[in-house]
């Protein structure tokens, strides 16, 4: 299937994070339908992710307010219908340090057990019938989603807050294309998107783009 192009879902600076530019599948397996999908984590001005770094960061779990992305509005990336609106799942604790990453990690594979909303968390899919695909945008704060099923959205229009839910170690929202709205048995559709500066790793010129995907790490902010 050919390629969609999005509109980014957020404002601000944010660094993109297993980006399908880098490989593919992007996350390292094609179920659920995230062959192509791409995560966003909101930065500052720095290019920090959180502001503060303690014994917690080395060591422990984090509060998730902590972080840049936290609460920050996620938007629509396409007009369409709102064909599931899934909330009620809790934003967990964040991880940023060795020993909480790996013990996160031996539980994957219990969480994936668990099914579709203990790893989407609360989300949000659109049915974009331009391109007849479905778009998903995943872990999003608890409490926070503006939209039912059934609703008519513009793009731009508010869905909810970035959060923590489900399979994440940090707030971030993951993006992604779909041929199929059960994720259970969805294929992942490629995606770009329009009308981006890109600030590539390593490098402090920027980069105007329409139709793209960002690279791996590089902060990127919507025209």
């Amino acid at each position: 299937m050919d390629s969609v192009t999005l509109r980014l879902p957020f404002t601000g600076r944010w660094r993109a994070l297993n980006s399908p530019a880098r490989r593919v599948p992007s996350h390292g397996s094609a179920l659920y339908g995230e062959s192509h999908a791409i995560d966003f984590v909101a930065v500052d001005e720095r290019g920090r992710t959180a502001a503060i770094r303690d014994w917690r960061t080395v060591l422990a779990t984090e509060p998730p307010e902590r972080f840049v992305g936290f609460g920050r509005p996620i938007l629509a990336p396409v007009a369409g219908r709102v064909m599931v609106a899934h909330d009620g799942e809790p934003d967990h604790a964040a991880r940023r340090s060795q020993p909480a990453l790996l013990r996160y990690a031996l539980g994957q594979a219990g969480r994936i057990r668990q099914g579709v909303a203990v790893i989407a968390g609360n989300h949000v899919i659109l049915h974009d019938p331009a391109s007849g695909t479905y778009v998903a945008l995943v872990h999003l704060r608890a409490g926070s989603l503006a939209v039912r099923p059934g609703d008519e959205v513009a793009v731009g229009q508010l869905l909810g807050e970035c959060g923590n839910s489900g399979n994440s170690t940090e707030p971030h929202v993951h993006v992604q294309v779909m041929d199929a709205l059960d994720l259970r048995v969805a294929r992942g559709v490629p995606l770009l998107f329009a009308d981006f500066r890109e600030w590539p790793a390593g490098r402090r010129r920027a980069v105007d783009r329409s139709a793209w995907i960002p690279a791996e790490r590089s902060v990127i902010a919507p025209l």
